[in-house]
């Protein structure tokens, strides 16, 4: 069934509809060469006039097919890599998606953003970035917004903007979890805790901080929360920060990561005996993140899932692209609470 419960459309149905050849139809719908711009449009319109085209949420998606952009930080974290690969797959087996092109930046300088953007395709209908809060960040967007380019932001939102959709966490909620499961890990009248955050200016992160202290303070007021420390994503340094924090704190009991730098704090934390290791809880799993939870160096992982994040990506973009409104309803990713003894298949 279609949605509102019609018969699912046929390629023949499609073909009647778009008054062409039912070659013609599967040409389109698999992307193919060797027809017209014109043939192209009839059959896209048809096909999405009848509910065969992909619907995520019961969001619309555009009669044309879309050049697409994403600018995703160069992969420190293993999760933007992933993420990468996911959009790239994804997009590739839609017929509405012309082209998509994933740009890895070096850093999450809004001027590197900037360069990056003034090289975009005239031809591009819609853009997703990662980026940090800051003004020429929300210029950028205004710009393209003027320019009739949709943006949505990834992973971390950037409110007042002229963005039309986001695709990432409830991050305040995703704190709350962490902090809740970690009182319930450690179950100690009292101890210090300590928070990593990998860059201060990712609005998600800070309300992934925002989120633990309001439900440790309230449920689990003996244990001490450290000022968050920013690792830049960088191993080595967080790796430093945690032998320093071990050294000067002989009650922590906790670490909670929002953000990069993970598997230096991994790397620490398993030199040590397993009675003396603190609970240990990240964001997003990954291949190197997969092994220290299987040998229980990490207790817990809050996972959005880099495949599912990319699809969402690629159908959210598109559903802005052809909406009305503009922006989109919000939708989360569900995430997954990931322990030792549910890791899923890579």
């Amino acid at each position: 069934m279609t949605r509102g419960g019609r018969r699912r459309a046929t390629i023949p149905d499609i073909a009647q509809r778009a008054n062409a050849s039912t070659a013609t139809v599967d040409r389109v719908l698999i992307s193919r060469a060797g027809v017209s711009n014109a043939n192209r449009q009839r059959v896209l319109c048809a096909a999405n006039d009848l509910g065969y085209l992909p619907v995520e949420d019961q969001i619309v998606l555009p009669a044309r097919r879309s050049r697409l952009e994403f600018f995703l930080p160069r992969s420190t974290q293993t999760f933007f890599g992933e993420v990468k690969v996911a959009i790239e797959t994804f997009a590739a087996t839609l017929p509405l998606v012309s082209s998509v092109s994933v740009h890895e930046l070096d850093n999450l300088d809004p001027r590197t953003l900037e360069a990056a953007v003034n090289e975009l395709s005239v031809e591009t209908l819609g853009v997703g970035i990662v980026a940090v809060d800051h003004p020429l960040t929300r210029q950028i967007i205004r710009d393209l917004d003027r320019s009739n380019v949709k943006v949505i932001t990834l992973a971390s939102d950037l409110l007042s903007t002229h963005r039309a959709a986001h695709v990432g966490l409830n991050d305040r909620v995703a704190g709350r979890t962490a902090s809740l499961a970690m009182g319930r890990f450690v179950r100690r009248a009292a101890g210090t805790v300590a928070l990593f955050i990998g860059d201060p200016a990712f609005h998600g992160q800070r309300e992934r901080e925002l989120g633990f202290h309001l439900v440790m303070e309230t449920d689990f007021p003996g244990l001490t929360i450290l000022p968050a420390i920013a690792t830049k994503s960088d191993s080595a340094l967080s790796a430093r920060i945690t032998r320093g924090l071990l050294e000067e704190h002989d009650d922590l009991v906790g670490i909670y990561c929002m953000g990069g730098g993970r598997s230096g704090i991994a790397s620490v934390i398993e030199e040590l005996p397993p009675a003396r290791r603190p609970c240990v809880i990240m964001h997003d799993l990954s291949e190197p993140i997969r092994r220290y939870l299987a040998k229980g160096v990490i207790d817990l992982i809050i996972d959005q899932n880099a495949k599912l994040f990319g699809e969402q990506s690629v159908i959210r973009l598109l559903g802005t692209i052809a909406a009305t409104e503009p922006f989109l309803p919000e939708h989360y990713i569900e995430p997954r609470l990931i322990m030792r003894e549910n890791i899923p298949a890579p």
